[in-house]
């Protein structure tokens, strides 16, 4: 279909503020270095996302495998229940990417199940962790931005994580082992 006019304007303004909410991303990194301590202690990290953020889930298991060295994976939120909520208790940190988007709600029953079970949930959003209606064990505030840039901003703080994660366990973040350049 063709964009209607007031569509390519909001994708225009989209785009035009993505830098400064990057920078705002960007400027979490003390927070999320605290959190990377957590992680640090952990054996298996689970990434959960429905929609758009689903690909960043799996984006920021990769990096925390590829540069720590500790066991994750990405799942798309919906997928909870077949298999992966079996893993689910208090050792396990959850990270939860949930910009308040069209699919949040749904999101947030996901988070509700993972926290029944004791999962450690590490929220990434522009929700506020009241919104969820669970303990959640830390919340990166992220800014709020357009549903169509939100995984360009999002990538910022699973990457920040991974990078923090590995650089307090003393791995070689520039030449991860076994990895081919």
């Amino acid at each position: 279909g063709v964009l209607s006019e007031q569509d390519e304007q909001n994708l225009v303004r989209a785009f035009i503020e993505t830098p400064r909410h990057m920078a705002a991303a960007l400027a979490l990194e003390p927070q999320i270095e605290v959190l990377a301590h957590t992680l640090a202690k952990s054996r298996d990290v689970l990434y959960l996302g429905r929609g758009t953020s689903f690909p960043i889930a799996l984006e920021g298991a990769l990096k925390l495998k590829e540069i720590s060295y500790i066991h994750a994976e990405g799942y798309a939120a919906g997928e909870l229940k077949h298999g992966p909520i079996a893993l689910i208790d208090e050792t396990m940190p959850v990270v939860v990417i949930a910009p308040h988007d069209r699919v949040f709600e749904k999101t947030v029953s996901n988070m509700q199940e993972v926290a029944t079970r004791g999962g450690q949930i590490i929220l990434i959003s522009d929700a506020s962790p009241e919104a969820v209606g669970c303990k959640v064990a830390a919340h990166i505030a992220m800014p709020t931005a357009s549903e169509f840039t939100n995984p360009l901003l999002y990538a910022v703080p699973v990457q920040l994580l991974a990078y923090h994660t590995a650089v307090i366990m003393g791995t070689d973040v520039d030449q991860p082992r076994n990895l081919a350049k």
